[in-house]
């Protein structure tokens, strides 16, 4: 009798979680994402895109770091992740915006990405200007003078000006935020952790899918 008793309790309990999950896991416009008005174009329509608006000297951003690190190098095939430093106007920030840029066109990104939020927010090492970035880029190894001339170049401080312009378009009001498709913006502001953070950028991603698909 207690078998039968103990198998009919927990039929119920999974079937009223049956009912319950799909409820909390439904996707609401305001607390799970934003929707971006106008929707932005996105460089390849094929492809559903992905942007992280985010920056260095942004604290969360360094916190979330590893995190979306791991989630992007696991998206599928037909996305395309991209990350886009930006300023809020922050004449720091937007040394940090042209540091990552100059950091892609030297190679030592992909080396030295994680190093800059370390020094940043871990070590305390000011890099807020021109003279401690070129000094401490140089100090992990990279050429001074190929560092310096591609981060006073005309393609990396365009990147970084088309970075705060494409914050403006996209209507971002703080970092990181992650933008998926040009059509829908997710912060974070609702959600209990970084881990939440992405799950839900996976669901908007499975919705912008889905309307691709419906084209």
């Amino acid at each position: 009798m207690y078998r039968r008793i103990t198998g009919c309790l927990v039929a119920i309990t999974l079937a009223l979680l049956a009912v319950a999950l799909p409820a909390r896991a439904e996707l609401v416009s305001g607390r799970d994402y934003v929707p971006i008005v106008p929707a932005q174009l996105t460089d390849n329509p094929a492809k559903l895109e992905v942007l992280e608006f985010f920056s260095y000297g942004c604290p969360h951003c360094s916190e979330f770091h590893p995190t979306v690190s791991k989630w992007s190098a696991a998206l599928p095939g037909d996305v395309v992740f991209k990350r886009v430093p930006i300023s809020f106007g922050r004449p720091q920030w937007a040394s940090l915006a042209r540091l990552y840029y100059a950091l892609e066109a030297t190679g030592d990104l992909t080396r030295l990405d994680g190093a800059v939020f370390i020094a940043l927010h871990k070590d305390g090492i000011r890099l807020y200007d021109d003279k401690s970035i070129i000094e401490w880029v140089s100090a992990q190894g990279v050429d001074g003078k190929k560092f310096t001339d591609a981060y006073n170049s005309f393609g990396v401080v365009s990147k970084a000006r088309r970075g705060d312009q494409m914050a403006q378009a996209y209507r971002i009001q703080g970092v990181p935020a992650l933008a998926i498709d040009g059509k829908y913006l997710v912060t974070g502001k609702e959600t209990k952790g970084f881990s939440e953070l992405t799950a839900i950028a996976d669901q908007v991603i499975n919705k912008a899918r889905s309307e691709h698909s419906k084209k």
